[in-house]
């Protein structure tokens, strides 16, 4: 068939906060970018907050539902009996077909990965804490979104107390969070999406295009390059060729490397090396010397507290207000504004043979091959998970009873949504697929981002992780001798056929 050409500088397969920062650096940095993704945009500005709807603001259950209808499956069930003491599964492994991508639901959670316990010696650590710094401004990153709401105030006290042999910087604290109050009705929050990272490319700019419903579905190498990018816009079925000097691949640590692989490119280490975060959860009903003598205010904002990963404590604890998972059950009769949930997030170690393969005989709903995930704990992995689980019930007692039905325990099927490390970074091409600076090794254009990138076991989240990451691969492009633009416009310019 025909294909219609675009030519631009760079293609962005991925519109989540990823794919933004790499798009709003780029062009800041005079480059032609054209942006595609194969989920419809959802908001009036691209891959904005679903959360900052009045309607979702104060109802987790309600939004819990929305999310959950924008969570596609991404493998069937596997066969066969579950592990005896499952504390994690990738079953339900999901990824979300939108413009921004699951920053539309996120909970905005963005620490720094710890130094020695999770963050990769990729780079050197004033270099880690610079990205940091600006990926933190680029999300919207603070710590002070709940720290007037008496229920914060209370779970932190209580918190503090009970961990008293923690140190600075490792003691209970406020957790950062990309978001912010409206200052004009402080009550709102207004949660960061990529919109966010997008600034004021999501308003329009003459070198940002943004193609929603535009499916990638090849990448075609010719030497050592891709040539081309094969596109289908998925509501007329017309494809596209995409001819662009930079290719930055950025959709996510599952649907990355199953691009690649359908790509025909399979370096060793593809989807390897897989980590995923088994997740401890119960909800607690705070106790009347918590809460103090006066009830919580109606209105009070949620509790967003934060004991962060160290290496006594390899896990990030979470105690806050967030969706409720399947089969926590209602209660009428409790006060909702007691309610908190503790969430603990556990790290695993990098194993070659955990891994998300590709089934080249099964399609998924796209058409392209089907992921299918091997993935075990070892020893001292479950080791680790019951030590983190010891402290989550240690955690709640200075808190509370727990709520009936929600008492502590593994989320089975595991949905933090952090897989990570299936297009590793490193410093051999044997063991990772990207190099330093995130470019395919042995491919001179192409580009990853994403928490697919992070060859370290991670409990915290990782998306400021990712960002830092993409900024730093960014300017490494605008910086690279062998990059300059052509002022080309991301435009239909031919209709002349490209080889396939």
């Amino acid at each position: 068939m025909t294909h219609r050409q675009i030519e631009t500088d760079v293609l962005i397969v991925g519109s989540g906060p990823v794919g933004a920062a790499f798009a709003r650096t780029l062009v800041e940095g005079g480059r032609e970018v054209l942006m595609v993704d194969a989920g419809p945009q959802l908001s009036r500005r691209p891959g904005a907050h679903l959360k900052n709807g009045f309607a979702y603001q104060r109802n987790h259950e309600r939004f819990g539902a929305l999310v959950r209808a924008h969570l596609h499956p991404l493998a069937p069930a596997a066969p066969g009996p579950a592990e005896a003491d499952a504390m994690i599964s990738l079953e339900a492994g999901v990824a979300t077909y939108a413009v921004g991508g699951m920053a539309t639901h996120w909970t905005g959670v963005t620490p720094r990965h710890h130094p020695r316990v999770e963050r990769a010696d990729t780079l050197p650590a004033e270099e880690w804490d610079a990205l940091y710094t600006d990926a933190e401004v680029l999300l919207g990153t603070r710590a002070d979104l709940s720290e007037g709401a008496a229920s914060h105030r209370a779970v932190l006290a209580a918190l503090r107390a009970e961990y008293t042999e923690l140190p600075d910087p490792y003691r209970v604290q406020h957790l950062p969070m990309a978001a912010r109050r409206d200052p004009d009705h402080p009550a709102l929050v207004h949660w960061s999406g990529a919109d966010t990272v997008l600034g004021p490319l999501a308003d329009g700019h003459p070198r940002f295009t943004l193609r929603e419903q535009h499916l990638c579905r090849r990448l075609v190498r010719e030497g050592p390059r891709i040539a081309w990018a094969e596109v289908e816009d998925l509501m007329t079925g017309q494809p596209l060729g995409v001819a662009a000097d930079t290719v930055v691949v950025a959709c996510g640590a599952v649907l990355t490397p199953q691009l690649l692989h359908a790509s025909g490119l399979r370096p060793p280490a593809l989807g390897r090396y897989l980590t995923e975060q088994p997740v401890g959860f119960c909800q607690v009903v705070l106790r009347d010397e918590v809460v103090g003598p006066a009830p919580f205010p109606d209105g009070d904002g949620d509790p967003n507290v934060w004991i962060p990963v160290s290496q006594e404590r390899p896990w990030h604890c979470q105690v806050h207000r967030d969706l409720p998972y399947d089969g926590a059950l209602p209660h009428p009769e409790v006060d909702d504004r007691l309610v908190v949930d503790l969430r603990w997030f556990g790290l695993v170690d990098p194993v070659r043979d955990n891994r998300v393969r590709f089934d080249d005989h099964a399609r998924d709903a796209f058409g392209l091959p089907a992921p299918r995930f091997e993935f075990t704990l070892s020893a001292a992995d479950r080791e680790r998970q019951r030590r983190m689980v010891r402290d989550l019930r240690r955690a709640a007692g200075a808190l509370g009873p727990y709520l009936p039905g929600s008492e502590p325990r593994f989320v089975l099927p595991t949905l933090p949504l952090h897989i990570a490390g299936t297009v590793r970074m490193g410093h051999d091409e044997r063991t990772s697929v990207v190099d330093r600076d995130s470019r395919v090794w042995g491919v001179d254009n192409l580009v990853l981002g994403g928490n697919g990138l992070i060859p370290t076991g991670n409990a915290s989240n990782p998306t400021l992780t990712s960002v830092a990451t993409a900024l730093r691969a960014a300017r490494r492009l605008l910086g690279a001798a062998d990059h300059t633009t052509g002022g080309r416009r991301a435009d239909e310019r031919t209709r002349l056929p490209v080889p396939r």
